[in-house]
């Protein structure tokens, strides 16, 4: 006997539809599968793990005390050929007694080490509602109220930081979300390179030089490699202590003047808001007067610090920014968005089509779209599939407001403050560069300053400093950095769960280290 048939209506563009369906086809594909049931009972399950987790997160240590291969002796070494009973609980055990204990809790109020990767609510549920919807914008046609939203997105987050009106849809440029800066930066150098290669040809790649300074982040010159930039031909300038390692318009000068006295074609600068190790700022609208004469392009990478420009007082840092070619900042690290969500913004969108749209016309083009200008997003990433990043974003700028995004910001500067001033108190400590968001960047003073011997370096003093901060217990999750010979503690403010008591506890756990190490 046959299984029963009925009818689905479907709404066509011509009126309704009607399309035979198996119903017992239907019934197999959909249990277990996106069965809407079984995904409430499952994701109230998922809720209830997250919400006891951050119920919990004081108690976990920040950073686990686990041995590479820890997690291979815990679980089984093959996967199974068919699932056990509530295979999702026993799998949510798992989750909950193995894998938690062994992560690093970036989300952990006592997570001083890194810049943030920023956690919300808002953002957490926006990340649950795209995967669940799981479409793929990579045309307008192919999902275009994605499309219509994120260029909507982009320019509600320029306007929020304050960005020139050449770099949103509103004044000629435009904007997109990708994951990370790295993509942002590739993007824009391979649009930089092929902009360039049409002006001198295609045969000159060899003399195409790019510019940074030693304090950018090594994805630039990883994204120059990939790009096809010689190795050699990845300027670092040098920076230094007296201008707290910013990059220097003179240096840069120099470097390119002797660039072309030798033949070669300057191509590109990455400029930097926030270095990672100092949040080092570079001058922009200095650095573009250097670069205009050679038409080079400049890019902005302000991954960490982006995102205080939507604190007007942050917004000197970006003086000459109209004069930028493209900018990028990290929403996910310091904005709430949670990852991944990384904004881009260029001055001519035309020079990412050019180099990264297809060379022919194909399937995913769709006519409906012909004639109305719209955005393919395809064209402006090296990606096809890319996520509906957009409904994330626009959920917290919509339920957080400008205003509520300035105060997460300022509360996070302010505690940094605090924490900075804990340190200029105690005079064997010093404070290295200046604080300008929130990052401090701290030491212990070599101890033949205080008439001393000097039993121990001030470097390897400081290394040991770290280590036995980091592995007390109760304290803090700091990281180091190494800029102008100096071994330096950074203690970077930004998890969403950070309170004052927790920046004081901090700062009392790296005291009791220091007389314990000053007095050995």
């Amino acid at each position: 006997m046959a299984p029963p048939t009925c009818l689905d209506n479907i709404t066509g563009q011509n009126g309704i539809v009607q399309v035979v369906v198996d119903t017992a086809e239907k019934k197999t594909k959909s249990t277990g599968l996106l069965d809407a049931d079984e995904f409430r009972r499952q994701s109230h399950q998922v809720v209830d793990l997250i919400s006891e987790y951050y119920d919990r997160m004081g108690d976990y240590p920040v950073h686990p005390s686990v041995t590479p291969g820890f997690l291979r002796n815990l679980l089984p070494p093959d996967a199974p050929f068919r699932p056990e009973p509530d295979a999702f609980s026993s799998a949510l055990k798992d989750v909950r007694d193995i894998i938690l204990p062994g992560l690093t809790h970036w989300q952990s109020a006592r997570h001083m080490a890194h810049f943030p990767a920023s956690s919300s609510t808002i953002g957490a549920l926006g990340e649950a509602l795209t995967a669940g919807i799981n479409v793929v914008p990579f045309t307008w046609a192919a999902s275009p109220a994605a499309t219509e939203l994120e260029v909507l997105v982009v320019d509600w987050l320029g306007k929020a930081l304050h960005l020139p009106d050449s770099l949103l849809f509103a004044g000629g440029g435009g904007g997109t979300l990708l994951g990370t800066s790295c993509e942002a930066i590739l993007c824009t150098l391979v649009a930089a390179r092929d902009r360039k290669l049409a002006e001198i040809g295609g045969n000159m790649i060899c003399d195409l030089v790019v510019y940074c300074s030693d304090q950018t982040h090594f994805a630039f010159r990883k994204a120059a490699r990939i790009a096809g930039i010689l190795r050699d031909h990845c300027r670092a300038i040098p920076t230094c202590h007296h201008n707290m390692f910013a990059l220097s318009p003179t240096e840069l000068e120099a470097a390119m003047q002797a660039d072309v006295d030798a033949g070669l074609v300057p191509l590109f600068l990455c400029a930097t808001l926030g270095t990672t190790q100092t949040t080092a700022v570079d001058p922009i609208g200095q650095l573009c007067a250097v670069t205009a004469p050679h038409g080079v392009w400049v890019h902005v990478d302000a991954a960490y610090a982006g995102s205080a420009l939507v604190c007007p007082e942050f917004t000197d840092v970006i003086d000459g920014v109209e004069a930028v070619d493209s900018f990028s900042m990290n929403a996910h690290k310091w904005l709430l968005a949670n990852n991944d969500c990384c904004a881009m913004w260029v001055k001519k969108p035309s020079a990412l089509v050019a180099a990264l749209g297809p060379e022919q016309d194909l399937i995913l083009k769709d006519a409906a779209s012909e004639g109305h200008n719209v955005v393919d997003y395809m064209d402006w990433t090296m990606t096809l599939t890319r996520r509906f990043r957009a409904l994330k974003m626009w959920l917290v700028l919509r339920c957080y407001g400008i205003q509520g995004l300035r105060d997460h910001i300022r509360n996070h500067v302010r505690m940094a403050e605090a924490f900075e001033k804990m340190v200029k108190s105690d005079e064997r400590f010093e404070v290295v560069t200046d604080r300008k968001f929130a990052l401090v960047c701290f030491r212990l003073r070599s101890q033949d300053k205080f008439g001393r011997a000097d039993k121990q370096p001030a470097n390897r003093l400081n290394r040991r400093l770290l280590e036995e901060v980091n592995a007390a217990t109760s304290g803090p999750y700091m990281s180091s950095a190494t800029v102008g010979g100096m071994f330096i503690l950074r203690c970077a403010i930004g998890s969403t769960l950070t309170e004052d008591h927790h920046v004081s506890d901090a700062w009392k756990v790296v005291q009791d280290q220091a007389t314990i190490i000053l007095h050995d």
